[in-house]
């Protein structure tokens, strides 16, 4: 009986399959951190009566700088610990925290936000889900 073994955390494959996979999560991991510290960020520094003019609609302040704050350390998260090598698991724990704000901002868009505004945060949480299932999984960043 022929057993299959798999090294964990082992990022030594050749060829152009892999390559490319190594390249699609990079550029996805780069665009969201992007995304999320522009987000992220934009929430923190808000003034407080501007937010529900912005959001058009009644959000707690303190909801949003929270969530600002969980932003900006996601989109580290992302990046941080895997071009430092140092805890390269969690990059893959900080795309699973950003799909879960991306369920929350899509439930808010399909209940209470414009028709259709629900697609963009949809896709966001599908990109960080590709991220956090590509490096745990197909292309893991080893130490």
């Amino acid at each position: 009986m022929a057993i299959a073994t798999r090294t964990i955390g082992s990022t030594s494959h050749t060829g152009k399959k892999f390559s490319k996979l190594n390249a699609a999560l990079w550029l996805t991991q780069g665009a969201l951190a992007v995304l999320f510290l522009m987000s992220g960020s934009t929430e923190l520094t808000m003034a407080a009566d501007e937010i529900p003019a912005k959001f058009g609609m009644d959000i707690p302040v303190w909801f949003m700088r929270f969530n600002g704050a969980c932003e900006v350390a996601g989109a580290l998260g992302l990046i941080l610990p895997s071009v430092t090598r140092i805890r390269p698991a969690l990059t893959p724990l900080a795309a699973c925290g950003l799909v879960v704000i991306m369920v929350g901002a899509t439930t808010v868009m399909v209940i209470a936000g414009p028709a259709g505004g629900w697609i963009f945060p949809l896709l966001v949480g599908m990109a960080a889900a590709f991220v956090a299932y590509g490096r745990t999984h197909l292309a893991p960043i080893t130490r």
